[in-house]
């Protein structure tokens, strides 16, 4: 499908004084009216946030600013503009101080929230680790982490009870994510126990929590829930302590993986212990946190809301059924690397859950020094809220724009070939520019060997919520859909 072609220009720039007096100030941009002190605060409920930002963006337009008690927002929609204030890190824009400050905190000081040389230290190491060679390797292992699923699944189909499906996700990320980074087979599939992720699914929704309150409050006192979470962070410490002292013995015992770390936790402890390294211990920890964290949630809800828009869609759902089959010839699942660049329609339905159901609907910047973005003059320290899912549902980029349209990502002919390139420009599931996400291709590849096995081994009975009325978004710095409940057949009944 057509989709218009918008090459960015420069749309972050340093600011030219001589040019500075023609520029908006924050306060010339219009935005909701709010109270004294408290801002929009109260108009707002934080897990539906980002859809009180689209809603204003439709009123007040690509460019204007709501508060939450003294924090000012600059908030952004135009993708071009997204996309440039994106790629001007980490000059221009970095992570926000009171993440940063979180994030130190809960002990998840990792790539995903350091800033200038630390950010540039650890970087390499992670993209390393998770570059499409790494996960080549690491194929035969998803294959198995993948079976296990099947055969969960199979009992949850004999038994004909509807499963928890975010939860099942979660259990496959997981365990791929510390196989592949942390050379760990934890198996919680296994498990009938919440094990890891009972202590995970708390720490980004009090991230949020935290990054969203009007002041910090929990430098002067603690509510019970953050009581509660000092004992969620306690155990997933002393968990990641379990998987780094398990990769020192690796590397005591196998000299050979000093010269060749086998994976990421490997890499940062060789480095950590290289003579005049600047990476520590905190930071070895805090990459481990990260990986586990940004490895459950961000792909699982991507792949239940995908779940969720094929069993919506029967079309849809049989055409990828069709292909699975014809690339997977009759097997349960893929078992070779080289199958999964076959399911082109599956990566193609993927895209279209990421447009229409982007797990990352806002991503906050702060201005690392004085910027003009948009005509407007950001003074170093503004908070800039990027919307990401706006461009993606106008009808002028995307004919038809709410349809779930796996059609608009296949590149049938140049003309497609164009529109599929430049909606990947609108549409950033992964971001942009240097800080981009290091576990595309990871997710990528977890999100095709699920959805292929599933379409190759079950029925889908229902996908659905337990009072049966529509799925709601809720966000908890991802954006989830709210008790999805998956029921499954066999695909031979």
């Amino acid at each position: 499908m057509a989709v218009t072609d918008t090459s960015p220009p420069s749309a972050a720039a340093p600011v030219n004084p001589a040019g500075a007096a023609a520029l908006r100030r924050i306060a010339d941009l219009p935005g909701p009216k709010g109270l004294p002190k408290l801002g929009n605060a109260l108009q707002i409920k934080r897990e539906r946030l980002h859809q009180h930002a689209e809603a204003w963006a439709k009123e007040f337009g690509e460019v204007y600013r709501f508060s939450i008690g003294e924090r000012e927002f600059v908030v952004l929609s135009n993708p071009e503009v997204v996309a440039g204030v994106l790629r001007d890190r980490p000059e221009g824009f970095s992570r926000t101080s009171r993440m940063t400050e979180i994030a130190r905190d809960f002990g998840f000081d990792g790539v995903f929230t350091a800033n200038g040389d630390k950010w540039r230290r650890q970087r390499p190491m992670v993209l390393a680790g998770l570059d499409p060679t790494h996960i080549k390797a690491f194929f035969p292992t998803l294959v198995k982490v993948t079976e296990r699923l099947r055969h969960r699944w199979h009992r949850h189909a004999a038994n004909g009870r509807p499963m928890d499906l975010q939860a099942e996700l979660m259990r496959f990320t997981v365990d791929v994510t510390a196989g592949l980074a942390f050379g760990t087979d934890i198996n919680t599939i296994g498990s009938d126990d919440e094990v890891i992720q009972q202590h995970l699914d708390k720490i980004l929704p009090a991230l949020f929590r935290r990054l969203m309150a009007p002041l910090p409050y929990w430098h002067w006192f603690r509510l019970p829930g953050d009581r509660a979470l000092e004992g969620h962070l306690a155990a997933l410490n002393e968990a990641v302590q379990g998987f780094i002292q398990s990769a020192r013995r690796r590397l005591a015992h196998e000299p050979v993986r000093q010269e060749r770390p086998a994976n990421l936790i490997e890499a940062m402890l060789v480095e950590r212990d290289r003579e005049g390294s600047e990476l520590t211990d905190a930071d070895v920890a805090g990459n481990v946190l990260t990986m586990l964290l940004a490895g459950e949630d961000t792909t699982a809800n991507t792949l239940a809301w995908a779940i969720w828009l094929l069993n919506e869609h029967p079309q849809i759902a049989v055409r990828a059924s069709n292909e699975v089959n014809a690339a997977l010839g009759g097997e349960a699942c893929p078992t070779r690397y080289e199958q999964l660049g076959q399911l082109d329609f599956i990566e193609a339905c993927i895209h279209e859950t990421m447009r229409l159901k982007p797990v990352a609907p806002i991503i906050v910047q702060q201005a690392a020094k004085e910027r003009e973005v948009a005509g407007v003059l950001l003074p170093a320290g503004t908070l800039v809220m990027c919307l990401m899912r706006p461009a993606a549902l106008d009808d002028a980029r995307f004919p038809r724009a709410t349809d779930f349209d796996p059609d608009r990502w296949l590149a049938n002919d140049g003309h497609a070939a164009l529109a599929a390139s430049s909606a990947k420009r609108v549409v950033m599931p992964f971001g942009a520019g240097p800080r981009i996400c290091p576990g595309r291709y990871l997710a990528l590849a977890e999100m095709k060997m699920v959805l292929a096995m599933l379409l190759a081994s079950f029925r889908i009975d229902s996908v659905d919520t337990p009072d049966g009325l529509p799925v709601q978004e809720r966000l908890a710095l991802t954006m989830s859909p709210v008790g999805l409940r998956m029921a499954l057949g066999s695909a031979v009944d």
